[in-house]
């Protein structure tokens, strides 16, 4: 540390005379000085320090998904920021899924801080109404949940709410375990899971039908085969970076690229998504095909690109026959 001495001694005695470019260089050969010196050296007492490193953002579309978003009187305010209004908290953004199979004293409170959502998220996505129905070797789907927290205001009730917010009035009670529309008061903070404070602009990519549609045009570039090739994308981007695709009931639905099976439910409301699928890849993003009629692959099947693993329908939250499409750790290109 004799270097880091003299650097320092030498800026005490002459502060003066030190211009501000000489005190610039002088304060990088100081910062290079310390971060050798942080290295350990080579004896059997050195112990090893990790030096500091860039941190690595692993998530190309950070902007989609991550944490609640609470809704003030109408400002976005991050959970725990005070009331920094539009900061968003994207801890968790790639929204990867997960399937969890329950031990032997697990309890749901413990399963839920593994992986840091809450507990009704994993109760309202596996369709189970009550902690204590949470037995070993079940699986469970931790399905990170978009959704915007709202503070209840005089004057709300659970529609105004859900209108507000392009939500749901039953999947509000059912994610927030409320006993029913009446079950909200003054200060309560309540998640309307899948709620939007506004939608997205439309992609550029595409053109527009005289219905006001979107025709989807392709998405080669992206790696991704077209899940329901010459759809009609009736929803831009929203909820968990996904996109609706309309088409008839029974339309073939492809594997957007190759990969495993992880996910697939053939019954059930599932968070909304109906009977859904999905798929994980070997670069680690995920993709999920959700509303089908009929699901043609199982848990651990492994799929190609373009190959058929579902069927459009219109099960869980849907008011029509099309395909939710998401991308989970990547671009929708759709």
């Amino acid at each position: 540390m004799a270097a880091v001495s003299c650097a320092v001694l030498f800026v005490a005695v002459l502060p003066s005379l030190v211009h501000a470019s000489v005190f610039s260089s002088l304060m990088s050969v100081l910062s290079e000085e310390i971060f050798f010196e942080r290295t350990p050296r080579s004896n059997e007492n050195a112990q090893s320090v990790s030096l500091l490193k860039a941190a690595l953002h692993t998530d190309p579309n950070p902007a989609k998904g991550g944490g609640d978003v609470i809704v003030t009187d109408g400002a976005l305010v991050a959970e725990g920021r005070g009331s920094d209004v539009g900061d968003i908290n994207t801890e968790t953004a790639n929204g990867e899924i997960s399937v969890y199979v329950v031990r032997e004293g697990d309890t749901l409170s413990q399963i839920a801080q593994m992986f840091d959502v809450s507990a009704n998220t994993i109760l309202w996505a596996n369709d189970i109404t009550k902690a204590d129905l949470i037995r070993p070797n079940m699986e469970l789907v931790i399905l990170p949940i978009t959704g915007i927290r709202h503070v209840v205001k005089d004057g709300d009730t659970l529609a105004s709410i859900a209108k507000k917010y392009d939500g749901n009035a039953e999947e509000i009670i059912s994610y927030n375990q409320l006993a029913g529309a009446t079950d909200i008061s003054i200060g309560d903070t309540v998640v309307i899971p899948g709620g939007m404070v506004e939608m997205s602009a439309v992609s550029p990519s595409s053109t527009t039908s005289s219905a006001g549609t979107v025709v989807v045009q392709g998405g080669g570039s992206s790696g991704f085969t077209h899940p329901v090739p010459g759809a009609v994308r009736t929803q831009g981007i929203h909820g968990y970076n996904g996109v609706d695709l309309g088409a008839g009931s029974g339309t073939p639905v492809l594997a957007a690229a190759s990969g495993e099976v992880i996910v697939s439910k053939g019954s059930g409301w599932n968070g909304g998504y109906g009977n859904y699928i999905v798929v994980k890849h070997a670069n680690g993003t995920q993709t999920l095909y959700a509303h089908l009629s009929k699901n043609a692959v199982g848990v651990g099947a492994r799929v190609s690109a373009g190959e058929v693993i579902g069927y459009v329908g219109s099960t869980g939250r849907s008011t029509g026959p099309h395909l939710h499409f998401e991308v989970r750790g990547a671009r929708n290109p759709f």
